[in-house]
């Protein structure tokens, strides 16, 4: 029997694992980073080991120093979670030459499935469909557009879609680096990409004993730079001859390689309803929880089980509702999903009492509490947020209601995006892919149609409640006549574009040059009448950093300084990091003097485990470089400048024109 587990991960997952082995009175032990020191899952772990340094390599990546974390702490297991080591078959090796239990596949079948190219020749062996991988050394138009593809692991890293042949070293180049900082490995294949393809994956569930459990279907479609967003169990739509395809097939794919665990078998549906073969991950999923809500299930607990040599029913429960779960990135998805970092002031969700067992529930996974910082070392995850309903249009509303109601105060994030792609037609209606981003993006990021006065009014609800916390006005209600000579005289405060401007009386407040009534207004709470209708605002500010949060959706603005900071200005051509990371590549030939076109890669930078282009502005000259391989830089620090060379052209005639002017007739 397992009495204590060391989780060697980090984050969310973590956390996830030491409340199921607490149910089940198992210790947990922790390992963690330097920037991971003050992490919630540190924090709730019964004894933690610390692993010097911030990178995954240094740190998460170093099997060696976890094999020894978890002996030194007495643990008699580990835990592999998802990422880093999880799909690592020495690591696992290592971990039972220790004599510590492995929760995870057996080490051969990693083996196995841990190359994606292994596996595909495996697995077109056994019969399992597949997309035939192309040479990236031979490809030609015909061949075109390629997937690239990371073949030590997953979630995105490593991965490239080539749409042009000119492209393709460059983007190999980069596929390998970012696939060899995440997991180690380097190697990348490359296969045909379809276009309008729906990612849909198999859970399954397997022991010693031979008995292989399939838990349904998981649609993954929609997905940005290749890594999930949104998924849901079962995959809506499918017919029921494919779902038994699937089925057959990931049970197929699991006995040829002995699994015996937790895994997921991934497919790619075609628009035409062929499945083919994508890959096995052999370890828990991020979106297991959706399985695990519409089976009933908890599959940590069933690994703790299967580990411990127990022997599954012959089959699984019955599936039963529908369940989405949303994942909750720190991110601006306007702005090729930049990564985005900060202090996390506050993260709390709608929770509600259960009114039955068929009312919809939310579950929240997460591993970030408020107060904690979120770094630019590790992935962007802050939560998951997931809903489980009798039908589709149950959870997706739930869901809807749930992010909309959700305090997330700190960086900003990808919540808007979320509840409008929950929205669209094409996501409600079953009609959407892997493409789904490529072209709804700039809609679901844009401002939203007609008119949005949202903004506005909690501009209004954050200046009257900083009026009121400075105790300028009164919190009772407040009338719109009784203003002549009394109080004090129009004040303003300014939020982003939004210039506010009230005044004050012996009865409270009124807005100048806007249609609304306060009806009252204290340091958090502020009640407007709108058209009206009574709105209420609850805001929480943080020096400058404002939040409003109400029924109609939450606002993260910026209080405007009365005069601007002089050294925020910058040149024209200026190249700042869009976020704080680390400096991993130049482009070959770049340095002071060069000529640069427009759209040229410049500068690598890497945050959250992704790698993030800088691009030239304009053509021109670089002039002036200050980014280096391995230098960490803060969002907003100076990294290049490219001079226009038209812009210099008519700056110069300009300037000649003045001086001839200046000199008058000769």
């Amino acid at each position: 029997m397992i009495t204590s587990v060391l989780v060697a991960n980090r984050g969310e997952i973590a956390f996830r694992v030491f409340r199921t082995c607490r149910e089940r009175g198992i210790a947990t032990v922790a390992v963690y980073s330097d920037a991971d020191a003050g992490a919630l899952h540190v924090r709730e772990a019964d004894a933690a080991v610390r692993l010097p340094g911030a990178a995954p390599a240094d740190t998460y990546l170093r099997g060696d120093l976890i094999v020894k974390a978890a002996l030194a702490a007495g643990a008699d297991a580990v835990h592999p979670g998802y990422g880093f080591l999880s799909e690592n078959a020495e690591f696992a090796r290592a971990v039972l030459d220790a004599g510590l239990v492995w929760i995870g596949p057996p080490p051969g079948a990693i083996e196995a499935m841990a190359s994606k190219t292994r596996a595909k020749e495996l697995m077109g062996a056994a019969g399992v469909p597949l997309l035939a991988p192309v040479d990236p050394a031979s490809a030609t138009e015909s061949d075109l557009p390629l997937l690239l593809k990371a073949a030590a692991g997953g979630g995105g890293r490593g991965m490239r879609i080539v749409r042009e042949l000119a492209a393709l070293g460059d983007e190999l180049m980069a596929a390998s680096a970012e696939a060899r900082s995440a997991f180690g490995d380097g190697e990348v294949f490359a296969e045909p990409y379809v276009e309008r393809g729906r990612h849909v994956e198999v859970q399954i569930l397997g022991d010693t004993h031979g008995t292989v459990w399939a838990l349904g279907t998981r649609d993954c479609s929609l997905q940005r730079r290749h890594q999930k967003v949104i998924e849901e169990c079962p995959a809506p739509g499918l017919p029921a001859a494919l779902r038994t395809v699937l089925h057959e097939a990931a049970v197929t794919a699991a006995r040829a390689v002995g699994y015996a665990g937790a895994g997921t078998v991934e497919f790619l549906v075609s628009a035409e309803g062929r499945p083919y073969f994508l890959e096995m991950n052999t370890r828990l999923q991020v979106e297991h929880p959706v399985t695990e809500e519409v089976f009933g299930l908890d599959l940590v607990a069933l690994q703790l089980s299967v580990a411990e040599g127990a022997a599954l029913p012959a089959e699984p429960p019955p599936a039963y509702g529908h369940a989405v779960e949303a994942r909750l990135y720190a991110e601006d998805p306007a702005r090729a999903w930049a990564p985005q970092t900060g202090t996390l002031h506050a993260l709390e969700f709608p929770y509600g009492p259960s009114a039955g067992a068929t009312a919809p529930r939310l579950r929240v996974d997460t591993g970030y509490a408020g107060g904690d910082t979120i770094g630019v070392h590790y992935d962007a995850l802050l939560a998951k947020a997931v809903v489980w309903a009798p039908t589709r249009d149950e959870a997706l509303r739930a869901l809807r209601y749930a992010l909309r109601r959700a305090r997330v105060h700190g960086p900003g994030t990808n919540r808007e995006l979320l509840v409008r792609s929950l929205e669209h037609p094409d996501f409600t209606g079953g009609r959407f892919d892997t493409g789904f981003y490529e072209r709804y993006l700039d809609a679901l990021t844009g401002p939203a149609p007609g008119p949005a006065p949202g903004e506005r009014h909690a501009a209004i609800a954050a200046a009257l409640a900083d009026a009121a916390a400075r105790g300028t006005g009164s919190t009772l209600p407040a009338r719109l006549g009784g203003w002549r000579n009394v109080g004090a005289g129009t004040q303003s405060k300014t939020y982003g574009e939004h210039e506010i401007r009230y005044r004050t009386g012996r009865h409270g407040f009124a807005v100048e040059g806007d249609e609304v009534r306060v009806v009252a207004a204290g340091p958090r709470r502020v009640s407007l009448e709108i058209e009206g209708v009574v709105r209420h605002f609850e805001v929480t500010a943080y020096g400058d950093e404002v939040h409003v949060d109400s029924a109609a959706g939450s606002y993260r603005l910026t209080a405007r300084p009365r005069f601007a900071d002089p050294s925020r200005h910058t040149e024209p051509g200026s190249l700042l990091a869009p976020m704080p990371g680390t400096v991993v590549r130049i482009a070959d030939g770049v340095a002071e003097g060069a000529h640069v076109t427009a759209g040229q890669p410049l500068i690598w930078l890497e945050a959250m485990k992704m790698e993030h282009r800088i691009t030239a502005p304009a053509s021109g000259t670089l002039t002036a470089l200050h980014a280096a391989p391995g230098r960490q830089v803060e969002v907003g620090a100076l990294l290049a400048v490219v001079t226009d060379t038209a812009q210099a052209a008519r700056t110069e005639r300009t300037a000649q024109t003045e001086r001839t002017a200046q000199e008058g007739p000769s």
